[in-house]
């Protein structure tokens, strides 16, 4: 909260009323004067005229966009110190770099979270009042923190470019694998291999997915597609789907679904129950049962996986749901491994719905459970 006697200025500069609103709003919670340039001449007038404290600066402008102007306020008399804030949507090294070329002094990605917007504007005010001695040390920790950050965005330009390049030959592999169950004269043992491989390669196919959707879900860029789902049928194709690696692992799928329809996302919701019956099925003991069951609720739909291993101790079963983290030696002990992917993905899908996944004791095993509301659209109006 600002609690000088003189609220500070802080100049919003952006070309989208929505985006100019929701930073108008953030600021003047904190008991900030709000500015607003809808262009970079505006600013620039703006700067001389009203000697701001602050500047949030978009970087995608008409005419001059958002690098010219930091330029052009670091040449004026009274811009050589001012603190700017780059506010993009554009998430990539180019971008962070240009924006520190051009003498930004924060970089945030849209969308902006109010409370984080209101700490950054904060913070850049704090440095523009730190001693000369403070502000050597601050210089060097800013630089530290700069590599991390390109360091972070490198990370998930490879990412990305992975996942892309990566989905073509896997499809690929799907494809060949299914020309050949069509030939007729296959042996039953070939067939098996070559189901075997689809089954892989879909499972390695969902794996790429999970880490895509993930990224994208951390740039702000998952959006639910909603329409009318029939649930039973959606568990049926998947349910036939594994039933090639419940086979070889031994194990027997049952589902009893309750609830016919909701409202979500197919596609996602899909892959939420593939990667809790691909989780159930590498964990449950030979010669026994999984159990996927739906039941309506008054407050939506909820589905629950039920397997017989190993189960997880209550104070991991938060834990499972975050990146990279699985269960080994009975659900006594967390490994960090490369595989921990899916159920991090199954979280952040069913909260995107609007509802909520936990776990359960089975005695013996474990039941992940998921409550997704009737329809999430109604939620959001």
């Amino acid at each position: 909260m600002n609690l000088s006697k003189t609220p500070s200025k802080v100049l919003v500069v952006d070309d989208n009323a929505d985006n100019r609103a929701l930073a108008k709003a953030a600021l003047e919670d904190e008991g900030y004067e709000v500015l607003i340039a809808t262009t970079g001449a505006d600013a620039l007038a703006a700067v001389a005229a009203e000697s701001p404290d602050c500047v949030l600066l978009d970087v995608r402008m008409p005419g001059m966009d958002g690098f010219a102007v930091c330029s052009r306020i670091r040449a004026m008399p009274e811009g050589a110190n001012l603190p700017v804030v780059f506010l993009t949507a554009l998430r990539d090294v180019d971008t962070f770099d240009q924006a520190l070329r051009a003498g930004g002094d924060d970089f945030l990605t849209k969308p902006v979270r109010p409370a984080e917007l209101a700490i950054r504007v904060q913070v850049a005010l704090r440095l523009r009042r730190m001693s000369s001695d403070l502000r050597e040390h601050h210089e060097l920790v800013r630089r530290q923190r700069d590599d991390l950050m390109r360091l972070q965005l490198q990370k998930e330009q490879l990412t990305a470019f992975l996942v892309h390049d990566l989905k073509n030959p896997i499809n690929s592999m799907d494809l060949h694998a299914q020309l050949l169950l069509r030939h007729r004269d296959l042996s039953t043992r070939a067939r098996e291999s070559v189901e075997h491989i689809r089954s892989e390669s879909r499972s390695l196919l969902r794996l790429v997915l999970n880490l895509l959707d993930i990224s994208r879900a951390e740039e702000g860029g998952l959006a639910p597609q909603f329409e009318d789902v029939d649930l039973q049928q959606l568990v049926q194709e998947v349910m036939e789907a594994f039933e090639i690696k419940a086979r070889a692992a031994s194990v027997s799928l049952t589902a009893t679904i309750e609830a016919p329809s909701l409202v979500a996302d197919p596609d996602l919701l899909r892959r939420v129950l593939e990667n809790l019956l691909d989780n159930a099925v590498r964990h449950a003991p030979e010669s026994t049962q999984i159990r996927l069951t739906a039941q309506s609720h008054p407050s939506g739909i909820e589905v629950r996986v039920a397997d017989e291993g190993d189960g997880v101790a209550p104070e991991f079963r938060e834990q499972v749901f975050e990146r990279f983290v699985q269960i080994e030696s009975a659900g006594r002990q967390l490994t960090r491994t490369g595989r921990g992917l899916g159920l991090a993905f199954c979280k952040l899908v069913v909260e995107t719905h609007g509802g909520r996944i936990w776990i359960e004791d089975a005695a013996p095993g474990a039941i992940f459970c998921f409550r997704l509301p009737h329809d999430p659209r109604t939620r959001e109006a």
